[in-house]
């Protein structure tokens, strides 16, 4: 009955559904936004997310379960506390069109089902936007490499989802106006989830010892390594740097980017997570320039 009355109001309000299907990483988030301009489409919900203008607006991403099957269950929206935030949202947002992306007419069906928004009027396949050869590849990529796509900038991804390690794409699309021809550039976020690693990655305590001696010494600071500590939980390595500084170092904003400069680095060469990193200042004084290869 509920379900009946939404899918009045969704008709009272213009509200169409474009579904967008594919088999698993076939390419169907790297190609949502392009479906999505084409059919003046202004929302996407896609593994668990109500995107908007390459935002998120709510929802959670699928990408951070550490299980596959956890992972479709967020996707499908089975949790009560995740549906209804996203309903509630939905409810309150103007829009005209969304798209849905699933893996089968199947799975369509129930995401609409589970937000109460109506079956789709029309349905794109993936062969529909991507040639056989495309397709190929990404499944290549999804299978050996275990990479992920979601439809919004790395930037929103990190701000949502710190964890996930995040690269980007850029995608050109090039719409005409007229007799005037304008390009839109789009950023996708390439991730590697949890569910999809093929093995653990670890690394030893004097490997990353002499990473973050590297990335001192090389971030030029006027510091010395005193003591490195670190541990490993079930969300990634916990690190606590000591250091020495020169008297007259900016601690504030200098201290901060060595931060951001050794998680960056450490995470970007190695695949291991850093959970957190805390610089603890020991000492500060009025010395030569410190050299940072003595670690206790």
């Amino acid at each position: 009955m509920r379900n009946l009355l939404h899918h009045i109001i969704w008709k009272l309000r213009g509200v169409k559904v474009f579904a967008l299907v594919g088999k698993s990483g076939s390419g169907k988030s790297f190609r949502a936004r392009l479906v999505a301009e084409k059919h003046g489409v202004e929302l996407i919900i896609d593994d668990g997310l109500l995107i908007r203008d390459q935002k998120i607006i709510a929802g959670r991403s699928a990408k951070r379960e550490q299980a596959y099957l956890a992972a479709v269950k967020t996707a499908l929206f089975t949790d009560r506390e995740h549906r209804r935030q996203v309903t509630n949202v939905l409810d309150k947002e103007k829009f005209k069109r969304v798209l849905v992306l699933g893996t089968s007419d199947g799975m369509i069906a129930k995401i609409c089902e589970t937000l109460q928004l109506p079956p789709p009027t029309k349905t794109v396949r993936i062969e529909d936007v991507a040639t056989a050869e495309e397709i190929s590849t990404a499944l290549h990529y999804r299978n050996t490499q275990g990479k992920h796509v979601i439809p919004v900038p790395v930037i929103e991804v990190r701000r949502n989802y710190p964890r996930l390690m995040a690269d980007s794409v850029k995608v050109f699309l090039r719409r005409r106006f007229g007799i005037f021809n304008r390009q839109e550039v789009f950023e996708k976020t390439v991730v590697r989830p949890a569910f999809s690693q093929k093995g653990t990655i670890t690394i030893a305590e004097s490997a990353l010892t002499q990473m973050v001696l590297h990335c001192v010494d090389e971030f030029d600071l006027e510091a010395e390594v005193k003591k490195l500590t670190f541990r490993i939980d079930a969300d990634g390595y916990r690190l606590e740097l000591h250091l020495a500084v020169a008297f007259g170092v900016a601690l504030a904003g200098t201290v901060h980017n060595l931060q951001n400069y050794i998680v960056e680095n450490i995470e970007q060469f190695t695949g291991i997570h850093i959970e957190e990193l805390n610089i603890i200042i020991d000492t500060v004084a009025q010395m030569p320039r410190y050299k940072s290869r003595r670690v206790e």
